[in-house]
């Protein structure tokens, strides 16, 4: 891989990051908000939607620092 064509690969990835971390964000705070109005099952619930994100967040993490390292950045 180009360092150029890395370069493109990899600011695609860190804006798939930064989607996913803004959308785990949103329901991370909608479950602490259930959590503080009394209703910590609910929050649970809610907040155990953040694991597929912080999936593909990880797999996203690893694809960049890989084609970092394969392109001699």
């Amino acid at each position: 891989m180009t360092p150029e064509a890395a370069n493109i690969a990899i600011r695609e990835c860190l804006k798939a990051i930064r989607e996913r971390l803004e959308a785990a964000a949103a329901i991370a705070k909608a479950a602490d908000a259930c959590a503080q109005a009394g209703n910590p099952d609910k929050a649970v619930t809610i907040v155990l939607d953040v694991e597929q994100l912080v999936y593909e967040v990880n797999t996203y993490l690893n694809a960049a620092s890989l084609m970092n390292r394969c392109s001699g950045s």
